[in-house]
């Protein structure tokens, strides 16, 4: 559903998926929390709201950064206007190495293995994540990964972690003790 900024020529998009967004009033987004806007899953960076003036309601204004893209998108809408907060999950996986553009990765909750995400787009974290497999140091790299709105992609690295690969044997040993049971 497209609906029109009352303030400036733009329109922005206002998704309503069930399991992928909850519906929220726009004047109770809080900086930090993460929108909907223009149909990317988006961090508030910045909100500001003009008061209510002798024609009209109050105004919020928005500035977020995509999680995937790290653009800067803005949005304004009426403060009374429902807006949809994404579904953000956040998982954690230790680096398992890399087979052409799809990272082996495994699940540090689960111990689930994974081959199905591709290298990142920013060339900085995908230089870092190359850099880490070439030292050897893939075991104690843990990769985040953000999930919203369909799209899935890797965020972070987190390198020198020698805790990680001790993570992944401790999953692992408990997985192996309840086989011996």
């Amino acid at each position: 559903e497209k609906v029109s900024a009352m303030s400036s020529d733009e329109d922005f998009e206002v998704h309503s998926g069930a399991s992928e967004c909850t519906p929220q009033e726009a004047g109770k987004i809080r900086k930090g929390a993460f929108l909907v806007i223009r149909g990317r899953a988006c961090k508030v960076l910045d909100i500001s709201k003009a008061q209510v003036g002798k024609h009209g309601s109050a105004k919020c204004h928005f500035v977020g950064m995509d999680l995937f893209s790290s653009k800067k998108v803005e949005m304004v809408c009426p403060a009374s206007a429902i807006v949809s907060q994404p579904n953000v999950s956040r998982t954690e996986y230790q680096l398992g190495g890399l087979k052409e553009e799809h990272l082996s990765l495994i699940n540090l909750a689960t111990s689930v293995m994974r081959h199905d995400i591709k290298l990142p787009r920013d060339e900085s974290l995908r230089g870092r994540i190359e850099e880490a497999i070439r030292r050897g140091e893939a075991s104690d790299a843990i990769i985040l990964v953000f999930k919203a709105l369909g799209f899935e992609e890797v965020c972070e690295i987190k390198t020198g972690l020698s805790s990680a690969g001790a993570a992944y044997r401790h999953c692992d040993n408990k997985k192996n003790n309840r086989k011996k049971k």
